[in-house]
């Protein structure tokens, strides 16, 4: 008897997946496992399997209700199929979403009020000493020369605009190192954090250091950001609201198609991942 020596049994291929008897083609789930990626080519696999399983449900329970629907075309042209219509029309049916009253607006609204509290906006100037970690001599040189900077400032306050026009490799040099108005979120992480333990009109002790280089500081403002008013923002709270609530609804109503249904080849995830966009 003859072996072949290092070949290998073949893999078997995937189990025929089928929903109320009808087959899902591997052609299509391997057609859709391009819009599921995963961490390996199984769980793209099941992904998309999984995606194509709730589809059908869907449009098999459209038929069973004969939802009829015309396709919608979006603001930038794009036209639903005839099946994207069917499913629309069919969650918008079936999955109904309360609208959120003016208490539960209002106790979002307190619980997160964090979120509705614009950035502190910053007045502030430096002195930027330009030079890349990567090069040990370029940085030591410059930091060298951003010590020296800060010590004059430190006994010549005064000092920092003429300082900022001779020495800065900032465009803002020529601003005596005026930034203008920014917010910290406009600013490297180092930056932010720098200018977030200055009071206003006081500079770095020492040089600060960014993927820039090494810079001097000044605060000369700090404005804080008003809280947003709720009338501002009920409306953003509302629909937020909404389509949280009508993700859950769907999930829910996912869960008791797929609790119904007889799916073979597969085993589908719970309520919290049947989700349609």
């Amino acid at each position: 008897m003859t072996q072949v020596i290092g070949t290998r049994p073949a893999a078997a291929p995937p189990p025929l997946i089928a929903v109320n008897g009808t087959i899902i083609p591997r052609a299509a789930i391997t057609g859709e496992i391009q819009h599921h990626p995963a961490p390996s080519p199984s769980a793209s696999w099941q992904k998309a399997a999984e995606a194509l399983v709730l589809r059908e449900l869907l449009l098999q329970e459209a038929g069973r209700l004969a939802i009829v629907a015309t396709p919608q075309v979006d603001d930038k042209e794009r036209r639903e199929t005839d099946d994207e219509a069917r499913i629309r029309a069919l969650i918008e049916q079936e999955v109904k979403v309360p609208e959120p009253n003016d208490t539960e607006l209002r106790r979002y609204y307190d619980a997160n009020r964090a979120r509705f509290q614009p950035s502190e906006i910053l007045e502030a100037r430096h002195i930027l000493v330009a030079a890349r970690a990567s090069d040990a001599d370029a940085f030591a040189a410059a930091r060298e020369k951003a010590v020296s900077l800060a010590a004059e400032l430190a006994a010549n306050p005064d000092a920092f605009d003429d300082l900022a026009r001779a020495h800065s490799d900032c465009g803002s040099s020529g601003e005596g190192g005026r930034l203008g108005q920014l917010t910290p979120e406009e600013t490297t992480p180092e930056f932010a954090a720098a200018v977030a333990d200055l009071a206003e009109g006081e500079t770095t002790a020492a040089p600060v250091e960014t993927r820039y280089g090494l810079h001097i500081i000044r605060l000369d403002r700090r404005i804080a950001g008003d809280a947003l008013p709720f009338e501002t923002v009920a409306a953003r709270i509302g629909e937020y609201l909404r389509e949280r609530t009508r993700r859950t609804a769907t999930a829910q109503y996912l869960a008791r198609l797929v609790s119904r249904a007889e799916i073979t080849g597969i085993e589908i995830a719970g309520a919290e991942a049947h989700r349609v966009n």
